[in-house]
């Protein structure tokens, strides 16, 4: 559906204002399908996403400092979502053997688990949600880079 439909506005100041709120309006559009997809799950979106970073990693661990590095979203407060994960046992905590003030924080087999089968759950969500065709996704791919500069 065209922006000019979800939104309710007949036209926009140029296409440059018609972009911004496009991808706007989709991003949004995109993380409402990945919040209610992790629901059942007891997750949120930040959480995921790093069970996702420290699997990339696995088997070494990871400080929250390069956590919050990777995140998507880098406003998140990570140690409060190691917290929360480390209450679901779904990451383990260690002290770092190299500098002691440090935090080494390592995916549990529990987090290992949960992401196999949400994996096959947003791969089928990925090809139910973009009907695009993988040259289209690379000339997305490829402007959003450009946009980012």
């Amino acid at each position: 559906m065209k922006i000019e439909e979800e939104i309710k506005q007949k036209q926009f100041k140029n296409e440059y204002h018609k972009a911004m709120v496009n991808i706007i309006f989709s991003y949004n559009w995109v993380i409402k399908n990945q919040v209610e997809l992790l629901k059942p799950y007891g997750i949120t979106l930040q959480q995921f996403n790093i069970l996702r970073i420290l699997r990339g990693q696995h088997p070494k661990p990871f400080t929250i400092k390069l956590i919050k590095e990777r995140m998507l979203d880098r406003m998140s407060d990570c140690s409060r979502i190691v917290e929360k994960l480390l209450t679901k046992k779904l990451v383990e905590r260690h002290i770092c053997v190299k500098d002691r003030r440090n935090v080494d924080v390592l995916i549990s087999k529990k987090g290992l688990a949960l992401l196999k089968k949400l994996d096959k759950i947003f791969e089928k969500l990925d090809k139910n949600l973009i009907s695009l065709n993988d040259k289209e996704l690379k000339t997305i791919n490829k402007l959003l880079d450009k946009l980012r500069g």
